[in-house]
């Protein structure tokens, strides 16, 4: 049976509390990602997603040079075991209305699972094999 840890992403992004939101927009950019963990004295203390730069930041008209990614971060809410399944995931994300999950194993935090990395697992599942007659 697949388990969300065979399709997580293990390189888990994180940007310091301290940094301003158009470095963290910057490095979402750059490395490809929906979204970064922040981090205080060296523990994880929230997240932070595309969807919240475009709804805190973009709508709202909010200096990005100026506010730092701590303030408009959240708390992580969203997480999943790593033993759990991919439809359990799924379920999640719809149940929840968001994007990506914080994949835990036990109380650490060991990567993330986004909406895209269960498409293309369904995906992958959900097409025809051919066969040779």
């Amino acid at each position: 049976m697949d388990t969300v840890e065979r399709l997580m992403n293990r390189s888990i992004l994180s940007i310091p509390h301290s940094a301003t939101i158009r470095q963290a927009a910057q490095l979402m950019r750059d490395k490809h990602i929906g979204s970064l963990l922040v981090e205080k004295d060296g523990a994880y203390v929230g997240v932070v997603t595309e969807t919240d730069l475009v709804r805190k930041i973009l709508a709202e008209g909010v200096d990005a040079e100026k506010q730092t990614i701590g303030s408009i971060s959240h708390t992580i809410q969203h997480t999943i075991d790593k033993n759990q399944t991919p439809q359990a995931a799924n379920d999640m994300m719809r149940d929840r209305g968001v994007r990506h999950l914080v994949v835990k194993d036990g109380v650490k935090i060991v990567g993330i699972l986004s909406v895209r990395d269960l498409l293309v697992y369904f995906q992958r599942i959900n097409e025809p094999k051919m066969g040779v007659d």
